[in-house]
């Protein structure tokens, strides 16, 4: 499992993929052997998930340094030193021990996870070197219309996805959206794109639900209705300023004020630039701006909260934040600021929510916060449906992925036969 994202990185909800994964896998059948990097390339660390790494698991990391931080210049750096990412050194020394761990435990499959694109690279030459089936987890898009913006490393995302669907034995992504986008660029290997979603890991939530936090909840009187943001708030797929805009509308007009209404966000990230646009627009006391916490923490804050909240812009229709699974699985109201036509609405309709408004329309958010607000003190905000929370767990994921390693295995078994006749 070719991952960058794995403990002791800090500060990002994709760890959880692989680290649940690893979690599950054995149980199941199969034993993963872990191949990541170096801490140093990462930029912020914590030991928290280290310990729900299982016991005996072979973790080796390859030697790599983050360009933007370790290879500059006076500010500076050449792009092709950061290209397909600024982890591209990652691939030089994770080859090498791909390949040491491949001699040693005779793997079954090879499996890599973007959004780090080198692991992909990574994955390619391993899979090649070897004939070992390969796997490789896109969970999102790579090029898309407006993304990479630089053109060279946009070619560069475009080699490397044209590549994964040539070698790979399955594509995997979390989204619908995603893996139809795919067939339609790619429709010669339609048949080998799948959908795997990301979920919530129950075990993680367990001791949660019983951490000190507490919410105000509709009977706390003239408490304000608190709702979380949890997470990384992204400067343009994730723009707050409508919703900002919103809000001072409501406390002009008299229709909402903070002493109804508290938005928390935490780890965010980009706190200056919130602060700045709050400020900006007349909502500063709306929010309050909170530090990141651990991560079982961060699950029993959703879990007190009031409403969850979700930003995402339409521009990301094709992606789900993997954080809306552990939203559902904390039983709030969720509060979904997005595309109605996106997958992320579209999971949350499944579950019954549909307190849905478009991140860049002002007024259909006016319109919406009022009304959710009433609806919490009168006690009729919608919750999750259970069925639809229990359909997310990582073990129901984990056990696709197994199904998805069986029949990856098969087939090269009996590739393997084919070309010996």
């Amino acid at each position: 499992m070719i991952a960058y994202h794995f403990p002791p990185l800090a500060g990002s909800s994709g760890i959880q993929r692989t680290l649940r994964f690893v979690q599950h896998l054995p149980a199941l059948g199969w034993q993963p052997l872990v191949l990541s990097t170096d801490p140093r390339a990462y930029e912020k660390t914590s030991d928290d998930l280290l310990a729900e790494v299982p016991v005996g698991t072979v973790v080796r990391r390859a030697f790599a340094l983050d360009t933007a931080r370790h290879l500059q210049l006076a500010g500076r750096y050449l792009g092709w030193m950061a290209r397909p990412d600024r982890w591209i050194s990652w691939k030089f020394d994770a080859v090498r021990e791909g390949l040491k761990l491949i001699e040693e435990f005779k793997p079954n499959a090879i499996w890599s996870t973007y959004p780090i694109a080198t692991a992909h690279v990574i994955a390619s030459a391993l899979h090649r070197k070897t004939g070992i089936p390969w796997i490789a987890d896109f969970r999102d898009p790579m090029a898309q219309h407006d993304y990479p913006v630089d053109p060279r490393t946009k070619q560069r995302y475009l080699d490397i996805e044209a590549d994964a669907v040539r070698q790979a034995r399955y594509c995997v992504f979390t989204t619908p959206s995603a893996a139809r986008m795919y067939q339609q660029r790619y429709p010669a290997a339609a048949g080998r794109m799948v959908v795997l979603e990301n979920g919530y890991d129950e075990e993680s939530f367990s001791p949660a639900a019983l951490a000190p936090h507490e919410a105000s909840g509709p009977a706390a009187g003239t408490q304000p209705l608190l709702m979380l943001h949890s997470g990384i708030v992204y400067p343009l797929e994730r723009d707050p300023t409508q919703l900002f805009i919103a809000l001072a509308r409501l406390r002009s007009e008299g229709t909402l004020g903070p002493a109804e209404l508290r938005i928390r966000f935490r780890a965010s990230v980009h706190d200056d630039l919130l602060r700045q646009l709050a400020q900006t627009h007349g909502a500063q006391d709306f929010i309050e701006l909170s530090p990141a916490i651990p991560y079982r923490e961060a699950l029993a804050e959703m879990m007190a909260a009031d409403v969850l909240l979700v930003m995402q812009a339409s521009n990301c229709n094709a992606q789900i934040p993997a954080k809306i699974y552990e939203y559902l699985r904390a039983g709030k109201p969720i509060l979904a600021l997005t595309d109605p036509e996106g997958d992320t609405a579209g999971v949350l309709r499944s579950a019954g929510l549909n307190d849905v408004a478009r991140l860049d329309s002002v007024e259909e958010i006016a319109a919406l916060l009022p009304a959710l607000v009433r609806d919490w003190r009168e006690g009729k905000a919608v919750l999750p449906q259970t069925l639809a929370v229990q359909q997310a767990s990582r073990h129901g994921r984990s056990q696709a992925l197994v199904a998805l390693l069986e029949q990856a295995t098969t087939a090269g078994i009996v590739a393997a036969s084919q070309r010996q006749d």
